[in-house]
């Protein structure tokens, strides 16, 4: 596949693209692509036809994981999204040449 390159998006235009990839939990890429098909008059009723991946099939990503594993990973995303934010570790960034080690 051609691989494209478009330049001078105005900020507004890429906010609004990383908004709708966070939203749909969808890379920048495929929320791109998506835009251009429906713009296009394209749309196809398979969202990821053109790249055959989806981006929730972890298998693609990493490898390939029995449903055990699969089953435990997504139980343990669900429950760290149900997590209040006050119940997750405070993280205190590390700084350059901090050495409290």
């Amino acid at each position: 596949m051609p691989d494209l390159v478009i330049r001078h998006i105005d900020s507004l235009m890429a906010e609004r693209i990383k908004a709708l990839a966070k939203e749909r939990q969808w890379s920048i890429n495929d929320v791109v692509l998506h835009a251009l098909r429906h713009g296009l008059g394209m749309a196809s009723p398979n969202l990821f036809a053109e790249t055959m991946l989806d981006p929730g099939d972890l298998t693609t990503l990493g490898g390939q994981w029995d449903a055990k594993e699969k089953a435990a990973f997504q139980e343990a995303v669900q429950a760290l999204s149900r997590a209040p934010s006050s119940d997750l570790a405070k993280v205190r960034p590390r700084v350059l040449g901090d050495d409290q080690s």
